[in-house]
């Protein structure tokens, strides 16, 4: 098997950038999720538990913050993400680290004009206004990024919103998906000492094992998702002939496999080797430790901004229909695989890579994050 596509959401929620290569770090692909937009809403509006700011109690008209993610917003779809990123060596620019944003209006086309702004990979967070993140019960706090990229996002969706970043913050990982748990039940080796230093975002050493188990950025409940190629062929298949379009990226994926033997053969991978970047470097493992429970998002429609209305577009019905395989959430389908690096390094993979499976699992995994 082998790396077949690589994707960074450096902005939660929207498209994601494809990558010819990427670095490997224990909170995920270096730069994934870790920008998210919230929705300013008043107390009466906000009918989501998974908000960010809760409101005073006292006063329903004082604005509360509320997460987006696609499922919720489907325009979200909409905006595309690039990376730019300055050779390593080139340490004059490497302030220049930046996300370009694209605003598509629907219904996209090539002859409509677009949006852009750059927004820095690496904000400086001094005198940015500091909000308490609570996502999926796992809270963390994020920098309010300045005004001027709130107004283009709000102008953008037609409601304020505001452009948060994660810095250093992190989120704990809840349930038996928690790498650390796993390991404490037998089924992986040593795991996270201490933080290395290349690259500023993973923070400093010498972590305390609850340090340990805050790895998550603002991605949902792991540092990576997995998908197999030929499970996505599988869904397409589903479809008749010119119809349904099914495109990888509605699974969100970080890592997609090419060459396996069968669809769905993922539910039982446990441990995959990926080889590096750097022939001189050892393989590093990603440990699987949960199944990835689906939603509506797959149902998205990329160039509307909107839910497909047709069963042309609908992959969550046709995934209803045999992949509810996860005792954990018996009335939802299954996709994919969530993931954590085994050992606490920094690394490079690219497409082409091998890949091969280390350990296999008898039965699938059973998914059980709190209230989700």
């Amino acid at each position: 098997m082998y790396i077949s596509e690589l994707y960074v959401y450096p902005i939660k929620s929207l498209q994601p950038t494809k990558l010819k290569e990427a670095t490997v770090t224990r909170h995920g692909v270096l730069y994934d999720r870790c920008f998210m937009l919230l929705k300013v809403e008043t107390r009466n509006e906000n009918d989501d538990q998974d908000s960010g700011i809760e409101t005073e109690k006292n006063d329903a008209s004082k604005p509360t913050l509320r997460n987006m993610h696609v499922p919720y917003f489907p325009q979200m779809s909409l905006f595309l993400t690039d990376l730019v990123l300055p050779h390593d060596d080139d340490e004059q620019q490497q302030h220049e680290k930046k996300i370009i944003v694209t605003y598509q209006e629907p219904p996209v086309s090539e002859n409509k004009p677009r949006r852009t702004i750059e927004v820095p990979l690496e904000p400086d967070v001094d005198g940015l206004e500091i909000i308490p993140v609570m996502m999926h019960q796992s809270p963390t706090v994020g920098y309010v990024m300045d005004k001027k990229y709130n107004d283009w996002f709000s102008e953008c969706f037609g409601f304020p919103v505001v452009l948060a970043y994660t810095g250093l913050n992190r989120r704990k990982v809840l349930g038996s998906m928690n790498p650390n748990i796993a390991r404490q039940a037998g089924q992986t080796g040593g795991w996270l000492s201490t933080l290395t230093s290349y690259v500023p975002l993973l923070g400093g050493a010498g972590a305390t094992h609850e340090q340990d188990e805050e790895i998550l950025t603002f991605a949902d409940c792991a540092s990576y998702m997995v998908v197999n190629e030929e499970s996505v062929k599988n869904v397409a298949g589903r479809f008749q002939s010119g119809k349904g379009k099914v495109e990888v990226t509605r699974f969100r994926p970080n890592v997609v496999i090419g060459g396996a033997e069968s669809a769905w053969e993922e539910d039982f991978w446990s441990e995959l080797s990926l080889a590096t970047a750097d022939d001189n470097d050892d393989d590093v493992q990603l440990i699987l430790t949960s199944n990835c429970i689906r939603c509506r998002s797959l149902d998205v429609d990329f160039e509307m901004g909107d839910f497909h209305k047709t069963d042309d577009g609908i992959i969550y019905k046709k995934l209803n229909k045999d992949r509810r395989v996860d005792k954990g959430a018996k009335y939802k389908p299954v996709f994919g695989r969530y993931g954590f690096l085994k050992e606490d390094v920094v690394a490079r993979i690219q497409v082409g890579d091998a890949v091969t499976v280390s350990k296999r699992a008898v039965e699938r995994t059973v998914f059980d994050w709190p209230g989700l």
